[in-house]
């Protein structure tokens, strides 16, 4: 697994063109992440993926710097525990950690926004659900990349799209669940969002779902957008043709350039959404 790890970050790391500073928020590793220009009464929250096993703040570092321009806005990248040493429920745990340690530091909710790709993503869409069940206020918006919503590998893109996608095929997700969950149900929603009741998904800040269309994980955002949506909340789906998983993190697409400029303007236009109702209130 150790090895696993190094060659991700190997495969990953690339030269960042950003202010990076680490820290410690409440006993979890942090990175702040911040772009020329990038404001910093604002953050976004930034959870890699990696299968809940392997990615790190150094694999996803680019990515976070690139987020960090596209919304001119700082980045908090989140280096939680990993499975299978640290199983579910401590991702989320040291992630709601984070947050708290943000509102310690004078954040408002609202001046917080939520990110994170494939297993980031849908840990991402976990956090909001915990934060609703602890009556707690959502971030102002939340973003996500091919993220993987639905732990039982269920949907029907895991059989249909096998044969057009590179990286994810149903058995090895299905393996990477176990390592993740242990003992729990792979219909937790706290574990595995897309199982989250109608009335959960209701109060779901906005979102931004992106996903390549030829992943076998396209069926966890297709089907996670539909379900929110229709509950009420505000979930807009993107399929990006041709696409692949976290296509994002290959800067050298045109496509990837354009996505995370998508969700940098979404996540910067709730930001400052908040803003002004906080103002005029």
């Amino acid at each position: 697994m150790e090895q696993m790890r190094a060659d991700w970050d190997a495969l990953f790391a690339a030269p960042v063109d950003a202010h990076v500073e680490d820290v410690v928020a409440n006993g979890v590793p942090c990175q702040w992440i911040a772009a020329s220009g990038a404001r910093a009464d604002r953050v976004i929250v930034y959870l890699h993926g990696g299968g809940y096993q392997v990615g790190s703040l150094v694999s996803h570092s680019e990515l976070m710097a690139r987020l960090s321009a596209a919304a001119a806005v700082r980045v908090l990248g989140v280096g939680y525990r990993l499975a299978p040493e640290h199983p579910y429920p401590a991702p989320l745990d040291d992630s709601l950690v984070v947050l708290a340690w943000l509102r310690g530091q004078g954040y408002l909710a609202q001046e917080v926004a939520l990110a994170g790709d494939s297993a980031g993503g849908g840990l991402a869409l976990s956090v909001l659900l915990a934060l609703q069940l602890a009556g707690q206020a959502p971030p102002a918006a939340a973003f996500t990349m091919s993220a993987w919503t639905d732990l039982t590998a269920g949907g029907e893109s895991y059989e249909a799209r096998a044969a057009l996608d590179p990286i994810n095929q149903r058995p090895m997700l299905v393996a990477m669940a176990r390592n993740y969950l242990g003992n729990i149900a792979a219909t937790e929603p706290l574990a595995s969002p897309l199982h989250a009741s109608a009335a959960q998904m209701q109060k779901l800040p906005p979102l931004l779902l992106q996903v390549g269309e030829r992943e076998t994980v396209v069926s966890d955002s297709e089907l996670f957008a539909r379900k929110a949506a229709a509950a009420g909340a505000s979930a807009q789906l993107e399929i990006w043709p041709e696409m692949f998983h976290v296509f994002q993190q290959f800067p050298e697409l045109p496509e990837a350039r354009e996505a995370v400029a998508a969700g940098g303007r979404f996540l910067a236009a709730h930001l400052s959404a908040a803003s002004s109702r906080k103002n005029s209130s």
